[in-house]
C-alpha cells in the first residue's frame, strides 16, 4: 500500500423506504492504496450502501465523509465530480458511440477553434488503455464489446477523470477466469497508484486473492471489519449469516434410474457440434466450461428455445419437436435461464403471478382464470421455496436476487417437470440462499427428477454433480464421474487439454 489515509468512510448511516427499512446502520473505511472488499447476504443493505455513495440515494442520518470532509450528495454527477466512479456488472455503454467517445462523453477536448479534437481525444484513450495494461481499439463501436471490455472503458473513464474511490459492484460475475484474472490486475494497478477501491463480491475466493481488508453487513447493519490476512472462509460466512452454514454443498444420496433425457448429434453450426449425452432420473449432471464455451445455448436448444440444424432430443423415449418449448414443456422438461430478470421474470408483476404464469392453462375454465387455484398455488409454491416477500402481490423485481431466483424456480416446479434445467443456478446470490438452492436440487434429485446444471463456479460443480460434462468450443470434451472430478481435470478439459470423443 502506498498510504493509508482513510478516502471514504461511511459510519451509522441509515436509510428507510417508508416503513421497509434498508440500511440500520451503514459503516465502512476505505483507504487510499487498498482494496476493500465489502460482503453480505442478498438483502444486508450493500447496494442501498453504494447507491448512498454514488448520489443515487441521500441518507437520513450518519456520517458520509470522502477525503475527511462531510459530503451529501444529491446526484450521480456531484458524486463523478468529486471523484466517485462506481464499475457495475453490466455497464451501459452507448452502443452507437466509439470506444473514446464513451470515454469522453459529455467532456470532449477542444481546439482553438472550439471544435471536437478528436486527435487528442483517441490519443488519451490509447494512453489510458497503454496505462492499464489492456489491448482495446479506441476506434471502434462499444456495440459488440465483450462485458469485461465494457468494464475495461469504465475504469479508463474513471482514471481519466481521476477518481479517488472506484466501487466494484459485482464486476465478474459474468467474466471468464483470464478476464477475471485481467481485471484484477488492472484493480491492483490502481490500488498501487494510491487509489481506494471497494469491491463487492459473493465469491469468497475472489474477496481472498484480491482484497486487503473486508467489511461484513447483515440485515442493514455494519457487523464487523477484519483484515482478509486474519480471518476465514467460515469466518465471514457466520458473520454474514448470524450462524453456521456447515454445507454449502448438502448433496443427498439419490437412486439413479433409466434415462430421462437422451440427447444425440446435436448440431448448430459455428455455435455447438457433436453434442451428445444422458440424464438419469435421479442424477444432476454438470454441464462446465469457460464463458463462451456453447453451455447455455446447448440448453436453450435442447428447450426448443434455439433452433438446431441435426441432431434428436427425446424425454422417456419419445422425440421432442426442435425449436417448441411448448412441446418441451409437454414433454416434461423445465428451463431456469442464466438472466433471471429478462428471461425468467416478470419484473414487474407480482410474486404470485409470476409463480403461476406457466401454468395459467391448468388454473383457466372458460377463459376465466380461477383466482382462488391461482393464489393457492402460488402460496404453496412461494412457502416450500421460502420465497421472502411480504405479499404475493410483491412487485418481483423489489425482491434480491436470491428470492428472485427461488420465484424462478418455483413457476418452473409448478409445471411438474420430469427434468429440470438450471442455468447458473446461484449467480450474484449469497452464500446462505446458495445453500437453500442446493438443498432444493438435491431434494428434488432425491425424488427422481434429473437435473442438467449449467454452472461457471467449479465447487458448485464439483459439490453437487454426480457426472460432469466439460465443454470446450461447442464441444464436449470430456465426461468425468464425480469420484474423478477435480479443479484440475475441469480445467484442463475446459481449456481443450483433454479432448474425448465420447
Amino acid at each position: 500500500m502506498t498510504s493509508s489515509q482513510v478516502v471514504l468512510e461511511l459510519r451509522d448511516v441509515q436509510k428507510s423506504f417508508g416503513s421497509v427499512v434498508a440500511l440500520r446502520s451503514g459503516t465502512i473505511a476505505v483507504e487510499s492504496g487498498s482494496i476493500h472488499a465489502l460482503v453480505g447476504e442478498n438483502g444486508a443493505g450493500k447496494s442501498t450502501l453504494v447507491k448512498i455513495v454514488a448520489g443515487l440515494y441521500q441518507r437520513d442520518a450518519g456520517t458520509f465523509q470522502l477525503g475527511g470532509e462531510d459530503v451529501n450528495f444529491t446526484s450521480t454527477a456531484q458524486s463523478k465530480a468529486a471523484g466517485v466512479a462506481v464499475i457495475y456488472q453490466e455497464p451501459t455503454l452507448f452502443p452507437d458511440l466509439s470506444v473514446t467517445e464513451n470515454i469522453f462523453m459529455g467532456r470532449q477536448p477542444t481546439n482553438r477553434f472550439g471544435r471536437i479534437n478528436r486527435a487528442a481525444m483517441r490519443d488519451e484513450a490509447k494512453a489510458l488503455f497503454a496505462r492499464l495494461g489492456v489491448n482495446i481499439d479506441p476506434d471502434r463501436p462499444a456495440e459488440g464489446l465483450s462485458i469485461a471490455d465494457q468494464q475495461v472503458i469504465e475504469i479508463a473513464k474513471a482514471v481519466s477523470l481521476n477518481a479517488r474511490v472506484l466501487i466494484m459492484d459485482e464486476p465478474t460475475a459474468a467474466l471468464s477466469g483470464v478476464e477475471v484474472d485481467r481485471l484484477f490486475a488492472i484493480a491492483r494497478s490502481l490500488r498501487d497508484e494510491g487509489r481506494g477501491l471497494m469491491f463487492i463480491s459473493h465469491r469468497f475466493d475472489e474477496v481472498f486473492a484480491l482484497c486487503d481488508k473486508v467489511t461484513v453487513m447483515r440485515d442493514g447493519s455494519y457487523i464487523a471489519t477484519n483484515l482478509i490476512s486474519e480471518t476465514t472462509v467460515d469466518a465471514l460466512v457466520q458473520q454474514m449469516v448470524g450462524r453456521e452454514v456447515t454445507e454449502l454443498f448438502p448433496k443427498q444420496e439419490a437412486v439413479i434410474g433409466e434415462p430421462v433425457l437422451v440427447v444425440e448429434d446435436l448440431e448448430s453450426p459455428g455455435i455447438f457440434h457433436d453434442i451428445s449425452f444422458t440424464v438419469r432420473s435421479g442424477e444432476i449432471v454438470g454441464l462446465a466450461g469457460l464463458v463462451g464455451a456453447g453451455r447455455s445455448e446447448v440448453a436453450r436448444a435442447v428447450f426448443g428455445v434455439d433452433k438446431y440444424k441435426s441432431g434428436r432430443v427425446t424425454v422417456d423415449g419419445k422425440t421432442v419437436k426442435p425449436g417448441s418449448p411448448v412441446a418441451a414443456m409437454q414433454a416434461g422438461l423445465a428451463l431456469i435461464p442464466e438472466d433471471r430478470r429478462k428471461q425468467g421474470l416478470v419484473v414487474d408483476s407480482g410474486v404470485g403471478e409470476n409463480i403461476t404464469s406457466v401454468i395459467l392453462n391448468q388454473l383457466t375454465k372458460l377463459g376465466v382464470i380461477n383466482g382462488r387455484k391461482q393464489h393457492d398455488e402460488a402460496r404453496e409454491w412461494a412457502t416450500k421455496l421460502e420465497v421472502k416477500a411480504q405479499a404475493l402481490d410483491t412487485i418481483a423485481g423489489t425482491l434480491s436476487g436470491g428470492n428472485q431466483q427461488k420465484v424462478v424456480i418455483a413457476k418452473w416446479l409448478a409445471t411438474n417437470p420430469k427434468l429440470l434445467i438450471i442455468d447458473e443456478p446461484t449467480r450474484g446470490i449469497d452464500v446462505g440462499t446458495k445453500s437453500e438452492v442446493h438443498r432444493l436440487l438435491s431434494q428434488l434429485a432425491g425424488t427422481g427428477m434429473g437435473i442438467l446444471m449449467i454452472s461457471s463456479e467449479l465447487p458448485e460443480v464439483l459439490g453437487m454433480a454426480d457426472r460432469v460434462l466439460v465443454m470446450h468450443e461447442g464441444r464436449i470434451s470430456q465426461e468425468i464421474d464425480r469420484s474423478q472430478a477435480t479443479s484440475e481435470s475441469v480445467m484442463r478439459a475446459a481449456t481443450g487439454a483433454v479432448t474425448v470423443v465420447l
